[in-house]
């Protein structure tokens, strides 16, 4: 008799743990869930780390821009093209390649 009166609760433990398994597996907060949200994280510091290369590299640069005026002579020139006085700017251009003419078919060809 003992034994007719445990079945149910067993069942009822089964479907109870059949449940808990589906949630852990498919439903929301899941395993597959938590997945796709460590690969956005894994994603997201990546991108935090090239962001602060940036960062660190733009803040060294506005740091020698406030130190020193070479920054600045170096800026002007590649930038805007200035030239102390007294300099001499030269232009060095690459001479541009001939284009080749397209060969005249053979009179003989056309016939």
């Amino acid at each position: 008799m003992r034994a007719r009166a445990l079945w149910p609760v067993l069942i009822l433990l089964l479907a109870l743990l059949g449940w808990l398994q589906y949630r852990l597996w498919f439903g929301s907060g899941g395993q597959r869930e938590v997945e796709a949200l460590q690969q956005q994280v894994r994603q997201q510091a990546r991108d935090n780390t090239g962001l602060k290369q940036r960062n660190e590299a733009l803040a060294a640069e506005v740091e020698d821009l406030k130190s020193g005026e070479a920054a600045v002579e170096e800026r002007a020139r590649s930038e805007l093209g200035m030239i102390k006085p007294g300099e001499t700017f030269y232009r060095v251009v690459e001479p541009q390649p001939q284009p080749v003419p397209p060969d005249e078919p053979d009179k003989d060809e056309s016939r």
